[in-house]
């Protein structure tokens, strides 16, 4: 299996104001976006020209939006105290771009 483009665990996945996980995971590989739980079962997943990431108007760096087939998902990527590189949010959103470039 080829190694993903980005990936992340133990990320707060939520929908508006209900928490589907507090420990998920993220996968951009083979031009797909995946969102699991934690037990590796999928939440959600798409090809990245149906994926658009952004950040929210009122949340801290480490946070992102995903919409996923129109599907609005709200990420908590960073941990307590991460300091080393660019936040996780921002290196997500940016695979998501990128790798939509490279797809289109």
């Amino acid at each position: 299996m080829a190694e993903p483009e980005f990936s992340a665990t133990g990320v707060r996945i939520g929908r508006r104001l209900r928490s589907l996980t507090r420990a998920g995971q993220i996968r951009i590989a083979g031009g797909r976006l995946e969102l699991l739980t934690s037990y590796g079962s999928e939440i959600d997943s798409a090809p990245l020209r149906e994926v658009r990431a952004g950040k929210p108007w009122f949340g801290a760096e480490d946070r992102a939006t995903a919409e996923v087939d129109g599907r609005r998902y709200l990420l908590r990527l960073g941990r307590p105290g991460e300091t080393a590189g660019p936040p996780a949010a921002s290196r997500f959103i940016e695979a998501v771009r990128s790798a939509t470039a490279r797809t289109s």
